[in-house]
């Protein structure tokens, strides 16, 4: 730019210069300032002992160029108001804005004076510069910091040796675009305090919040200094970084847990082991949505503290109540790490989940029974019973899933005969006629890993509440048909009516209706009575040829290995 004579470069502000006989008439006793461009916002105004970077072309009056910063293709960069500039110049750019634009008229006194400056300024000339202003810091600046956005909660802030994740726009002080991690479409990730950034940039990230949106101006003394970065930033070049923060951690980090709502009473408490069913949002820090079990209509379904999930989500759901909602923060360490999932999760991501316990079991446990018993409660059931019971059925939270009331009739079962899921079978043993019942059957119990489709999950712990309506007395284990009283000695005579010494399956259906009507023998309650009756004659029939002969023709007593007479 506009040295002294004893600088080895011409470099020269603006103003006419008399170089001819002819030279227009100008004001010799002071600089002339045209505003050829004012920027809408000044920020900061050029006050001596600045440092400035600025453009600018040489003319004499005639509009002859005779020095030009573009052709060189660099700034010219010097301190305000330390005569290392011509006197006009050191004046002209006092007041100047960045990306203020200025034409300046320079009288001789102020330029070269009367000796000129060698072969290119002649003595007593007027010199104009149409001077830009690029940059202006002082040797006194520190980092500037305008936050223009903070959310309004902010639960933790950036601090020496915190691992950050975040996005910027890195501009010079005149807008000049150099840098951006939003066209790499990935964030840029580091320690914050411990060198692995410029100066400045560790001194403006600290006490961030995440979601906060600041701009952070740096002198190049805190940047990068007097040889720029060698491409795309300028030696002593100020900085502007448009910075928002997405993530923040410390390797010391646990996970964190906020419990979002506490179901009263708490019965049970999930321990290593359990089987879990869980609902979740999964997000970053930030707020961004990575996955949901929601979205799949489905349930989270696994073990806990059994390395099945990521370590700092199996510490998350231990201790947790069914019903319970809560959200648990974790650190990458203890998540998917520097690496990410490749997909959704970007590596070194802090990760939110917003958690709601549906339920658990533990693959040890049994029928949780609790009874309120009638007064006179006998006799109780066992293993043949036949027994009417109304159910409400639901899941462990609360969810409806049937009830025999809304069909207004009871569900009927023999005891033992496997027509329930075990659970049912174990909870109904043992109960009276009036007797109610809350049952929790774990899956293990129920209908396991599958469920029933459309109506039981996959692993879901069952609740039902069941009254014993009524109950009909089974027959002995192995027994189809019991007398009420002797037997006849004459048994087979009295079967085979028509005398023809065998046996026909009308005969033997015939006679054992007849005496269950006349109550002196009794089917096993709960079964068909027709396919009872077919499966005693097929006992019967050894030979398998239709017909019972008083060979084959054995009471139940007789022998060990048939459901029979």
């Amino acid at each position: 730019m506009i040295t002294l004579i004893t600088h080895t470069m011409i470099l020269l502000p603006f103003l006419v210069a008399f170089v001819s006989c002819n030279a227009p008439p100008v004001p010799t006793d002071d600089i002339i300032i045209e505003k050829t461009f004012t920027p809408e916002q000044c920020v900061r105004a050029v006050q001596s002992g600045d440092y400035v970077r600025y453009h600018y072309n040489g003319m004499f009056p005639d509009g002859k160029k005779f020095d030009s910063s573009y052709d060189r293709g660099s700034t010219y960069n010097v301190f305000v108001g330390r005569r290392q500039l011509i006197a006009g110049m050191d004046k002209a750019l006092l007041g100047m804005c960045v990306n203020e634009r200025r034409l300046v008229k320079i009288p001789p006194q102020l330029a070269y004076g009367k000796d000129g400056y060698g072969d290119i300024i002649p003595p007593n000339s007027i010199l104009h510069f149409d001077v830009l202003l690029l940059d202006i810091w002082n040797t006194e600046d520190q980092v500037q910091i305008n936050t223009y956005h903070r959310p309004e909660h902010c639960g933790r802030k950036v601090q020496v040796s915190d691992y950050v994740r975040y996005h910027y726009n890195g501009t010079l002080l005149d807008g000049t675009l150099f840098d951006s991690s939003h066209t790499r479409m990935r964030t840029y990730d580091t320690y914050v305090g411990i060198g692995w950034l410029i100066a400045g940039m560790d001194q403006g990230l600290l006490g961030m919040c995440v979601g906060e949106r600041r701009t952070v101006t740096m002198p190049p003394s805190l940047g990068y200094g007097e040889n720029g970065d060698g491409s795309d930033i300028p030696p002593q070049a100020s900085l502007v970084f448009d910075v928002v923060l997405l993530d923040l951690h410390n390797p010391k980090d646990d996970i964190a847990v906020e419990v979002q709502h506490l179901p009263d009473p708490c019965p049970r408490k999930s321990a290593v082991g359990d089987f879990m069913r869980y609902h979740y949002n999964g997000s970053l820090l930030d707020g961004t949505f990575f996955d949901s079990s929601y979205s799949r209509n489905r349930t989270y379904d696994t073990y806990v503290g059994k390395g099945y999930v990521i370590s700092g989500m199996d510490q998350g759901l231990l201790g947790v109540c069914i019903g319970e909602r809560r959200r648990v923060t974790i650190p990458p360490h203890l998540a998917y790490g520097e690496e990410g999932t490749g997909t959704k999760i970007p590596g070194s991501a802090v990760l939110v989940f917003d958690v709601h316990v549906i339920d658990f079991h533990n693959p040890s446990d049994t029928v949780t029974i609790t009874s309120t018993k009638p007064e006179a409660c006998s006799p109780i059931s066992k293993n043949g019973d036949y027994v009417k019971y109304h159910y409400n059925a639901s899941l462990l939270d609360g969810t409806d899933i049937d009830s025999t009331y809304r069909y207004g009739k009871t569900y009927n079962v023999v005891l033992g005969a496997g027509q329930v899921i075990i659970g049912m079978e174990q909870g109904l043993m043992g109960m009276c006629v009036g007797e109610k019942r809350r049952l929790v059957i774990p899956p293990h119990l129920g209908y396991g890993e599958r469920g029933v489709d459309g109506e039981v999950p996959g692993s879901a712990v069952l609740v039902f509440d069941v009254e014993l309506i009524e109950m009909e007395e089974g027959l002995p284990e192995g027994y189809m048909y019991v007398w009420n009283e002797d037997v006849s000695p004459d048994l087979f005579v009295e079967m085979d009516r028509n005398k023809d010494g065998q046996i026909d399956p009308s005969e033997f259906s015939d006679y054992i209706f007849k005496q269950v009507n006349e109550g002196r023998g009794r089917l096993a309650p709960g079964f068909d009575p027709n396919r009872l009756v077919e499966n005693m004659f097929s006992n019967q029939d050894r030979n398998k040829d239709g017909r019972i002969t008083e060979a084959e023709f054995r009471l139940k007593a007789d022998e060990a290995a048939h459901d029979e007479l």
